[in-house]
């Protein structure tokens, strides 16, 4: 397995926040996690990034033990709901700027950022501010300059929360696109039933801290703890009704 996480314990004063996570990943396959505010979600995810240490278990990425390694030697990337762009850079700049750090030829530099531009359907908005594009277009941004330097990992924790519905479902197709483009190996949290299904290759419910990764998406839709078979219930009954009326 590409991603190993086993027996991770977390605990914040007498509350135990993350309970015996285990779980594996494939490599270029996306994870998405579904669950409530409060379960345990963001710190496994910090967890991962090295920005949390755990009380105990241990972490392999491509076959190797990051433990003790330090957030910004993991090849993990973390993905906040905010975009965080640089304001003072422009579009260009600031998917550019993992690139810079790391040193390469300017015309490399160039050429990878220009093609990253047009992946994220982004054409002649390179020179524009991050105030000067909408909420979609700065998240795609943010996309950018995670993918471009090429993480091992992109942690993604409800990246399109902020979003309106429409922006929203065009953000999914497009990571979709990304991920399949760049094989990009990814966590991908939310709190929205649909979204859980449609973003994962595999798919986990966390509740209270502990992780249920399902076998595949006939296992987690049937499964009454993640809510599913309510939410068909509730939508099969709002279409019932209306008929029932006109039938009446």
């Amino acid at each position: 397995m590409f991603l190993e996480v086993q027996n991770i314990l977390k605990s914040f004063h007498a509350e135990q926040v993350v309970k015996d996570l285990n779980f594996s990943l494939d490599a270029h396959k996306t994870l998405s996690i579904l669950g409530k505010s409060g379960c345990g979600k963001t710190t496994m995810l910090k967890i991962i990034a090295g920005l949390e240490k755990p009380d105990a278990g241990n972490i392999t990425l491509n076959g190797e033990n990051i433990d003790e390694k330090s957030p910004e030697k993991r090849s993990v990337v973390y993905l906040y709901q905010e975009d965080l762009l640089f304001p003072h850079l422009n579009v260009f700049e600031n998917i550019a700027f993992g690139l810079r750090l790391k040193k390469l030829p300017k015309d490399e530099i160039k050429t990878k950022v220009e093609e990253m531009i047009d992946s994220l359907e982004l054409n002649g908005q390179a020179n524009k501010m991050p105030h000067q594009l909408s909420g979609g277009q700065r998240q795609r941004v943010s996309f950018g300059r995670a993918i471009i330097t090429n993480p091992s990992l992109l942690l993604l924790d409800e990246p399109f929360g902020s979003l309106d519905a429409g922006t929203r479902q065009r953000m999914q197709v497009l990571f979709k696109k990304l991920a399949s483009q760049f094989s990009i190996t990814s966590l991908f949290i939310t709190h929205d039933l649909k979204e859980a299904i449609l973003m994962g290759d595999k798919i986990a419910f966390m509740r209270s801290g502990c992780l249920k990764v399902y076998k595949d998406k006939n296992e987690f839709i049937n499964d009454p703890d993640t809510g599913v078979q309510q939410e068909i219930g509730f939508w099969e009954g709002l279409i019932a009704s209306p008929l029932k009326k006109v039938s009446g």
